[in-house]
């Protein structure tokens, strides 16, 4: 680990962390994480790539680690996130034209994103964990979740600014992501206020898995402590529109209170935002990975849409698509080396 170069990168009006590492003249794989995680989230991929020929760049995304997080809700779309990752190729990678991605999570959405809006950048995708969820113009994301769902849906819980930051406040950095990292169940994930994932006891002993040490997990603990949740949850505000609701107080210091007048406006977001791209197909190359554990495979309709054609319609340069058996959600740390062989023999076609 110590052989990764750490390095800060002006890019899209933010400085953002990333971490590189192979030769200068090898090609690029720009690696992209997920929630709640990190550059590090890669290390054993970083690693592994580089020692193969390959040069990996893994940057903490915006809003996560030693990255900007900047305060506004509105600085979280699709836009700002691809264009974040575009200024850091521009510094990184100055004469590819193309380079490879492989992702997960929202690292695999905004992956997605990257793949749509600048299909130019990209040589080939190796994509894991979140299918493509192509823009349905006649219902908004969160809205369709909660009719499926209900309001425990976890999307639905992390909608209203402060409010599970307050309930993770209450429970320490420490529990949320031991409830988060080693949350392993085939189906939807709630989060009842007051209780733990799926309405678990708050008390309830957590045992870390065999993939995450206690000095793995004491790293993502201090970034988020540092850091804090809510740059990695704006991602999830920036799904629909969201209404805000502000009160200016005008107060004259002789007479006192005057008057209180209240605000109300709408965020244009990522629905709104990707418009234009209603019915647009992913045109790079293409392999898919996902555990068969993963609730990601196990809700949101995941297998009917591989199974029925769909995702095939909708990324029609799909050239892989593998489900490992019993993995879960975090498969790049669960299965370490089989996805670097998987990246590997992959990439080594183009």
């Amino acid at each position: 680990m110590d052989s990764i170069e750490h390095r800060t990168i002006h890019a899209n009006g933010i400085t953002m962390h990333v971490a590189i590492k192979g030769s200068e003249n090898a090609p690029v794989i720009l690696f992209l994480h997920g929630f709640p995680e990190s550059w590090y989230s890669w290390r054993y991929q970083i690693l592994a790539l580089s020692s193969l020929g390959y040069r990996s760049v893994a940057p903490d995304l915006r809003g996560y680690g030693d990255t900007d997080a900047p305060a506004e809700i509105t600085s979280y779309t699709c836009f700002h996130l691809v264009g974040d990752l575009i200024g850091l190729l521009d510094v990184v990678a100055p004469n590819e034209d193309k380079v490879f991605v492989v992702a997960h999570d929202w690292g695999a959405i905004i992956a997605w994103y990257m793949c749509l809006f600048r299909p130019d950048r990209v040589k080939a995708l190796v994509n894991t964990s979140v299918l493509f969820i192509p823009r349905n113009p006649e219902r908004k994301f969160v809205e369709t979740l909660r009719a499926l769902y209900g309001d425990d849906y976890y999307m639905c819980r992390f909608q209203e600014p402060g409010v599970i930051e307050a309930e993770y406040a209450e429970r320490g950095t420490e529990r949320v992501l031991k409830e988060l990292l080693t949350h392993r169940v085939a189906g939807p994930l709630f989060l009842p206020k007051g209780k733990g994932l799926n309405g678990a006891p708050l008390d309830a002993p957590i045992v870390l898995p065999s993939w995450l040490s206690e000095e793995d997990f004491k790293y993502y603990t201090n970034k988020f402590e540092q850091k804090g949740f809510t740059g990695g949850l704006n991602y999830y505000r920036n799904l629909d529109s969201s209404y805000f609701h502000a009160a200016i107080v005008l107060i004259d210091r002789d007479k006192g209170l005057v008057s209180v007048c209240q605000l109300a406006f709408e965020m244009g977001t990522n629905w709104e935002l990707t418009a234009p791209w209603t019915g647009a197909q992913v045109t790079v190359p293409v392999k898919f990975i996902i555990g068969d554990e993963d609730l990601t495979y196990n809700s949101l309709g995941g297998k009917d849409y591989i199974d029925s054609g769909g995702f095939k319609r909708d990324v029609p340069f799909l050239q892989e698509l593998v489900v490992m058996e019993g993995v879960g959600h975090f498969l790049n740390q669960e299965k370490a080396d089989e996805i670097n062989k998987h990246i590997y023999d992959f990439f080594q076609k183009f």
